[in-house]
């Protein structure tokens, strides 16, 4: 796990790289090692600076469908992939745009104010559960997604069986005062999904695909849905890697695309700043932080089996990566590898 800070680290440090390379020449060298067998699980890659793409890769390999088998496949820049809980940091971006728009509540608001027909549940403890609370994932509720999510018994997938989700989610015990500690948490988000829908009018997929989605040019898109037919605020997004890109590009153009502006500047920051240390990092209003610098030098969404958006926005450099390693204990290494043997060193070497 300590390779996985420093990895973090080392890139955040290399991001000051200025310059041009060869796209070609890196990503025939990340092509060889895969070939090598050094990137097991790698379905594609991307890194980006100041709009210029250095590497851009795809391969082929295993691949699932929100835990549905779907053999192997040959991955292009046309083909959607599982971001799993990289969709947990859009929604917390939509959330953003939302309060933009005033259409959510605020971040000092009790939660529980928002969800009357759960009133049977808003015990005193409950009640001080504030929406930033659910934003940092800070709201102190019994949750456990320790667990292998091919588990029912990992608190987010029995969310997903659940009859009711925001019942199953408002009526967890309160364990400890809200505010205080970070314990990660798919049912913080899909609040937060619920919270737009019910400020807008528009399922979450839908408020994404009008203020996200369609502003970028991203037209490719599927959001995988429950049982119940409600879109997987916590984990169902899957995209393709240049669409995700898009995003990453927004958040390092500080939430402006092509000189229009689809949230702003002081709204976006806020949601970057770190809240809570959250294990070896840091964790904002739904989105990771580097472990150290305020404002943080990196920001990234990730997602199991090996997904990673990474946005330095001082250096404007975005990398994407998409891989079928999910539910592996040690997924976060082979994208770790990839960073600090492959790109850091061309960072480092166009600074000179």
């Amino acid at each position: 796990m300590r390779s996985f800070v420093f990895g973090f680290i080392f890139f955040v440090l290399s991001l000051t790289a200025s310059g041009n390379t060869s796209a070609e020449s890196l990503s025939e060298k990340i092509a060889a090692a895969f070939d090598a067998g050094e990137f097991l699980g790698l379905h594609s890659s991307l890194l980006i600076k100041n709009n210029e793409v250095l590497a851009e890769n795809y391969f082929a390999g295993e691949d699932e469908n929100w835990g549905r088998k779907l053999g192997v496949r040959e991955f292009t820049e046309h083909s959607l992939h599982d971001l799993r809980s990289v969709t947990k940091s859009i929604v917390g971006l939509l959330y953003a745009i939302a309060l933009d728009e005033g259409k959510v509540p605020n971040l000092d608001e009790r939660l529980m104010d928002s969800f009357p027909e759960y009133k049977k549940y808003a015990s005193s403890k409950r009640r001080k559960i504030r929406i930033e609370d659910v934003l940092s994932m800070r709201m102190g509720i019994k949750w456990n997604e320790k667990i292998p999510y091919t588990d029912k018994k990992n608190s987010e997938i029995a969310m997903e069986y659940a009859k009711d989700r925001y019942r199953f989610i408002l009526s967890r015990k309160v364990l400890q005062q809200p505010g205080k500690k970070w314990n990660y948490n798919g049912g913080a988000t899909a609040l937060l999904a619920k919270l737009i829908e019910k400020g807008t009018g528009l399922s979450v997929d839908d408020y994404a695909r009008a203020k996200l989605f369609s502003p970028l040019g991203i037209k490719n898109v599927e959001w995988n849905r429950s049982w119940d037919n409600l879109p997987s605020a916590a984990s169902g997004l899957r995209m393709t890697m240049r669409d995700l890109a898009k995003i990453g590009q927004l958040i390092a153009d500080r939430g402006e695309h092509d000189g229009n502006r689809i949230v702003s500047e002081e709204r976006l920051q806020l949601f970057l700043e770190p809240r809570v240390k959250a294990g070896l990092l840091r964790f904002g209003y739904h989105w990771w932080l580097s472990p150290t610098g305020n404002p943080p030098p990196a920001v990234f969404a990730l997602g199991n089996g090996g997904q990673r958006l990474s946005v330095n926005q001082n250096a404007g450099i975005v990398t994407v990566i998409f891989a079928g390693n999910y539910n592996h204990a040690d997924y976060w290494s082979m994208p770790i590898k990839l960073v600090n043997e492959y790109f850091l060193p061309v960072l480092l070497k166009t600074s000179n």
